[in-house]
């Protein structure tokens, strides 16, 4: 296209969008506030998934100040089954910056907003761009695909440095007058019709402005290397129960994969020892273990790791010395505890099996 029909294609663009955008409820507001929770919510997130979520988040916590002043016990539960909750966490530190030092507004500048905790480029552009209407790039997966394809730009995606390639483009492109509908309808080209496989090129309201459309391959665009290889950990999890009824729940540590977040005994399979993992249990975790009985077996997949579950129902006797990080809870009071999606599934398995046990 080399740039020098760009109205042409912003006027497409952007006619398409507003006629055709999904009806999707972070779309009707321009608190920067809730465009930002509904990006952080995006990443690497379905939108089906992420609308539920999206909804009860912002009823807990309806103003920036409401979740600066979260416990993040709160925070997490509400982020439960979400994933990657790291998200979460650089969420609520960056809008404690924006309550502490820009009296509760979100900045509508790059470099002040670009300060805040876990606000990187795409986030920041997204932000000002939908809020505020300012012309600013917000580049993701999909705005690399609809470049990569229209411009013919070759560059492996997957190289940061390819990023300043696509920045570059978007902000040569971009509508000045409807900068929100601009960058808005690039993502939902890609998601809707500029798809990784199989495009409807047919429906593209800009295919006429597409070089690979035009050369008859979009398919192969964009350049991608290969993933990092998945590593797989197998785990043994027991569901722990005492004679009182209480459950025994152990708190991961403050830092890593799933931080902070509560989950049953867990003890990684090895082969290479003569002793078992319930004799692991009972010895790391002083329990007198009374009975077990198999519950379910599954896999969860997490960006470069898999975890291969095979989880256990066990009785015991209650023990007063148990370590720091566990506590004895009942079922009424695990309700509030923020659990992975591992250990809800584990879970609700017992809940299903527990009248037979």
């Amino acid at each position: 296209m080399y740039y020098q029909y760009k109205h042409q294609f912003q006027q497409a663009l952007v006619e398409w969008f507003k006629k055709e955008k999904r009806d999707l409820p972070w779309r009707k507001t321009n608190d920067p506030y809730k465009i930002w929770v509904s990006e952080v919510m995006l990443q690497q997130t379905r939108v089906d998934t992420v609308i539920p979520y999206y909804e009860r988040f912002l009823s807990e916590f309806p103003t920036i100040r409401h979740l600066a002043d979260a416990p993040e016990e709160k925070l997490l539960k509400q982020w439960e089954g979400l994933g990657y909750y790291s998200r979460a966490r650089n969420l609520q530190a960056g809008v404690r910056e924006v309550v502490e030092n820009y009296n509760s507004k979100v900045p509508d500048s790059r470099p002040e907003i670009s300060k805040l905790k876990g606000v990187g480029p795409y986030t920041a552009g997204a932000v000002l761009s939908i809020a505020y209407n300012k012309a600013e790039h917000a580049v993701d997966g999909n705005v690399m695909r609809v470049l990569s394809r229209v411009l013919l730009i070759e560059e492996d995606i997957a190289l940061p440095k390819t990023k300043k390639t696509f920045e570059n483009a978007v902000m040569e492109l971009i509508d000045p007058i409807h900068p929100s509908e601009f960058n808005q309808g690039l993502m939902e080209l890609g998601a809707m019709i500029c798809t990784p496989t199989s495009p409807k090129c047919l429906l593209c309201p800009v295919r006429e402005f597409c070089t690979a459309f035009n050369e008859g391959n979009p398919e192969k665009l964009p350049i991608k290397t290969k993933k990092i290889k998945m590593k797989h950990i197998p785990y043994d999890v027991y569901v722990v129960r005492n004679t009182k009824g209480q459950f025994l729940i152990e708190k991961r540590p403050e830092k890593g994969l799933l931080a902070n977040m509560w989950q049953f005994p867990m003890i990684e399979q090895k082969t290479d020892t003569g002793t078992t993992n319930e004799m692991k249990l009972a010895e790391q975790y002083s329990l007198n273990l009374l009975s077990r009985e198999k519950l379910t077996s599954f896999k969860h997949i997490f960006s470069h790791l898999t975890w291969h579950i095979e989880s256990y129902f066990v009785n015991c006797e209650e023990q007063q010395i148990i370590p720091d990080n566990c506590q004895w809870f009942t079922v009424e009071e695990m309700a509030a505890l923020p659990m992975p999606v591992p250990m809800q599934k584990v879970w609700q398995c017992y809940q299903i099996e527990s009248t037979n046990l």
